[in-house]
């Protein structure tokens, strides 16, 4: 075996050619054992062997800078860099399934957002430029569709400026949309086209022929017109050339001797080089490669021989979303859908199927996706754009701008909302209610089930005037929580006594005061309940509403709010402006003078862990928040005891 033996990049120097072939196929085999085990990113590392490999025998990591776009394809940088025991592979205290300054210093960029190594990349040979260090190299590897990205483009647009500024890009071109045009003439341009020597006589040659009068100037353009043309006829080049950048390929993803042989020519060239590669998805593993929808690009844990999950599914937040959206799509010919590259993943697959002539898949491109949609809807339509909820960060100002300021009715639906969990910090989706807070006109609903869930999304595509958002959780859909009552727009879950019914009355629930009014956000509920069960133990008597929108706050909670001791919100969503904000600033608009106490999640980057462990790590449970909330009760309990009677009327 030789791959116990690969504690570091360089102890592939040694190897022979035959010695790195038979390290891929160990590197494969222990690929699918690994993470069939643990689930992860299981068809994109099976594609970038060879790729990898080459790339750590070229540059030599950590002084070279190696960086992947978006990090999912790094399972194999980590073995090479003394990281072979994935049996905790993204679970607590294991390791990450993305690159991780903590675990190594081959580890550069964390963030596992898309299409980004570009800007990074720039940035560092800057730095290389600035502080003189002309033996550091960069190499960036961008592709399984990051090169449909905005951010792609415009460090690109920077980056061939600097004509002298050597930086790689590796292009792991990993779909079947180019034909192989590789062999001896390819590669033989290839190298003409990044030898010093051939720049400098093209150089030459323009510099006589244009001196040259009457036909030196047309003469250079009609030869640099043929040699473009015969170039773009060997290899689909010209789209890269044309910035100004230097191009070598395509080249063949899994020849390592090939691939040395470019990055090599690369890496010498005294400027920013495309390195294309051919890479196959999933290669090694027929269930993989069997698999038309993505060839296994992430799976949960499956039977390594066969592929399939080793447990059946139960349904999911986003299943039911798939599920109404397709029933919507037949009640209303004005509904589309639209996603950034995430067609399967966020349930639109489905509707799809159903509707082909009203999807559309925008690429990495969730900026250029919530202004097409604003676009969609000025037009006479009501987009739907399903995203994950980190994603839609990086569309925060097309909401803000283009779709709320023009009063568009789009619907965004955020999957993956709250804590996640296993993928790490990126991918936790604790900013949203947050940041769309300050939107303004924008509604946002937190359906705590699957039946709020249809209610919600239909009652958001009946928006005309106003961007509306429904969020909800990674994983399965929980049980249904039945309401007891309403109060205005709110759902009433619980009341002090359960024997009481409705009606409750306008201003809350009857003329005593209880203690504690609990605002449930979302999925929480089933937890929420169970907080107000621990609270009756102790004889705290409790209210729990569900706000349903929490966005913007309901006019009835400030009312309810003032027949009660404490009010408290439990939302998974960051606490820096989220829902316990703008309820407490709702609470304070209306004069009404009672303690708030919120729960979510604290303003940091949360390590890898299941969504469980993290909620328990941060206080995000009933028995922690339970005691917390008895302990402000108590004290309250003791500031009325030493006042007269009167004043708890």
């Amino acid at each position: 075996m030789l791959l116990p033996r690969i504690k570091g990049p360089r102890d592939l120097d040694r190897l022979s050619q035959e010695e790195l072939n038979q390290l891929a196929a160990e590197i494969r085999s222990f690929l699918v054992d690994a993470v069939s085990k643990t689930g992860g990113h299981l068809g994109p590392n099976l594609g970038v062997v060879e790729l990898t490999i080459a790339l750590h025998r070229v540059f030599d990591s950590p002084k070279d800078k190696v960086l992947f776009d978006t990090g999912h394809q790094a399972y194999v940088h980590k073995l090479l860099t003394g990281r072979q025991d994935f049996g905790g592979l993204r679970t607590k205290g294991g390791l990450s399934g993305y690159p991780s300054r903590a675990e190594s210093d081959h580890d550069v960029i964390e963030n596992s957002h898309a299409s980004t190594v570009l800007g990074w990349a720039d940035g560092l040979a800057k730095a290389n430029e600035v502080l003189g260090r002309e033996d550091h190299h960069v190499a960036a590897v961008i592709g399984d569709g990051a090169l449909t990205g905005g951010m792609a483009w415009e460090a690109l647009n920077n980056i061939a400026a600097a004509k002298d500024r050597p930086l790689v890009i590796v292009v792991n071109d990993n779909e079947r949309s180019y034909g192989p045009t590789i062999g001896g003439l390819a590669n033989h341009l290839a190298t003409l086209r990044t030898t010093d020597g051939y720049e400098r006589f093209l150089a030459r040659g323009k510099e006589i022929l244009e001196r040259t009068p009457v036909v030196g100037k047309p003469l250079f353009e009609t030869l640099h017109g043929a040699k473009k043309g015969l170039k773009d006829f060997i290899a689909p080049q010209g789209m890269f050339e044309d910035l100004g950048l230097k191009y070598i390929g395509p080249i063949d993803g899994h020849d390592i001797d090939a691939l040395e042989s470019a990055l090599q020519r690369a890496k010498r060239f005294s400027g920013p080089v495309i390195v294309h590669c051919l890479t196959q998805k999933g290669r090694g593993y027929t269930p993989a490669l069997e698999h038309e929808a993505d060839r296994f690009h992430a799976v949960g844990v499956i039977h390594p021989d066969t592929g399939l999950p080793v447990k059946t599914a139960a349904a999911s937040w986003t299943s039911v979303f798939a599920d109404e959206m397709v029933k919507l799509g037949h009640e209303r010919e004005d509904i589309v859908g639209i996603t950034a590259a995430m067609l399967h993943p966020v349930g639109l697959n489905k509707f799809a199927e159903a509707f082909p002539n009203r999807i559309y898949d925008v690429g990495i491109a969730e900026q250029h996706g919530a202004t097409s949609a604003a676009g969609l809807a000025t037009g006479g339509v009501h987009p739907v754009f399903a995203v994950y909820a980190t994603f839609l960060n990086r569309a925060f100002d097309q909401v803000l701008m283009d779709v709320a300021l023009h009063k568009c009715g789009v619907t965004f639906v955020l999957d993956r909302a709250g804590v996640t969990g296993d993928d790490g910090a990126s991918h936790n989706g604790m900013w949203d209610m947050s940041i769309l807070q300050v939107v303004p006109g924008l509604r946002l609903a937190a359906p705590r089930d699957a039946e709020q869930l249809r209610a919600q999304l239909r009652e958001a595509v009946e928006v005309k005037d106003a961007p509306t958002v429904v969020r909800y959780s990674k994983g399965v859909v929980g049980p249904a929580v039945p309401a007891v009552g309403r109060i205005g727009g709110m759902d009433v879950l619980r009341t002090p006594a359960p024997e009481v019914t409705l009606p409750l009355g306008p201003a809350g629930l009857g003329g005593a005061l209880t203690d504690v009014l609990l605002v449930s956000v979302g999925a929480l509920a089933p937890m929420c309940l169970e907080i107000a069960d621990l609270l009756d133990k102790q004889g705290i008597s409790t209210t729990v509403v569900d706000p349903r929108w929490v966005k913007p706050v309901d006019e009835a909670l400030a009312p309810l709010a003032d027949r009660h001791r404490v009010v408290v919100t439990v939302e998974d969503n960051g606490r820096t402006g989220g829902v316990g904000a703008a309820v407490s600033q709702a609470l304070r608009d209306a004069g009404v003078d009672v303690p708030l106490r919120d729960f979510g999640i604290p303003q940091r980057f949360l390590d890898h862990a299941l969504r469980k462990e993290i909620m328990a790590e941060i206080g995000l449970t009933a028995p922690d928040i339970a005691r917390q909330v008895t302990g402000l009760v108590a004290k309250l309990d003791g500031r009325f005891d030493s006042e007269p009677a009167a004043a708890v009327d």
